[in-house]
């Protein structure tokens, strides 16, 4: 499913992947595989192995892969999502008909239209991700409402003033520091929980996602 790929996407950027690793074929071995997303906090990190309290409260230990990858998010603003750009944005339906932004990650360039779809996250109950191009961006008092394409569909999403809105950036391992926020997409294995990749908070900015 599309929704695995998207942790994918901002690691290949931050980390410095060639665009190229993400291809039809890397995307469906990526997809053969049971996801499981971790959001939380870092209580330890040793060698290849990091251990998270949950944001449900359960404490768990992650098996970091070989060759694993560590990016961060940094602040952009809503101002900045131009016609032509590529975001991936969590939804919540709204009371009123359409959805409503939980988040927004503007992807940049050279990653534009890898995992396009919109589909189901686990952010919120019954929240989606959206990973589309902006086919504009209007200002309304509310905040900003934004009409993204995807795969010949269009949809509008609504900003909402205060959302968070971020971009990729670099991270070292030496980032994952006791308390530090992260994000996990991982996979269950016969030996446990393990991860290719992790994005931390960083400079007071942490994973929205």
């Amino acid at each position: 499913m599309l929704r695995r790929l998207l942790p994918v996407i901002m690691v290949a950027g931050l980390a410095g992947i060639p665009a190229t690793l993400v291809s039809p074929a890397s995307v469906q071995a990526e997809e053969k595989k049971a996801e499981l997303h971790i959001r939380g906090s870092v209580v330890d990190f040793a060698g290849s192995n990091l251990k998270v309290k949950t944001r449900e409260g359960e404490t768990v230990d992650v098996a970091l892969a070989d060759g694993w990858q560590v990016a961060s998010v940094a602040n952009a603003k809503v101002t900045d999502i131009q016609p032509g750009d590529y975001v991936g944005i969590a939804t919540l339906p709204k009371d009123q008909g359409g959805d409503g932004a939980l988040e927004v990650l503007n992807f940049p360039p050279a990653l534009k239209g890898a995992g396009e779809g919109s589909f189901g996250w686990d952010l919120k109950p019954n929240s989606s991700m959206t990973n589309a191009t902006v086919a504009d961006a209007v200002k309304d008092v509310d905040g900003r409402t934004v009409t993204v394409s995807y795969h010949g569909k269009e949809k509008k999403i609504s900003i909402p003033d205060g959302t968070p809105v971020v971009t990729i950036a670099p991270a070292t391992k030496d980032d994952l520091v006791a308390g530090a926020v992260v994000f996990i997409s991982a996979e269950k294995a016969s030996s446990g929980t393990v991860a290719h990749r992790v994005i931390v908070g960083k400079n007071g900015v942490v994973p929205p996602m």
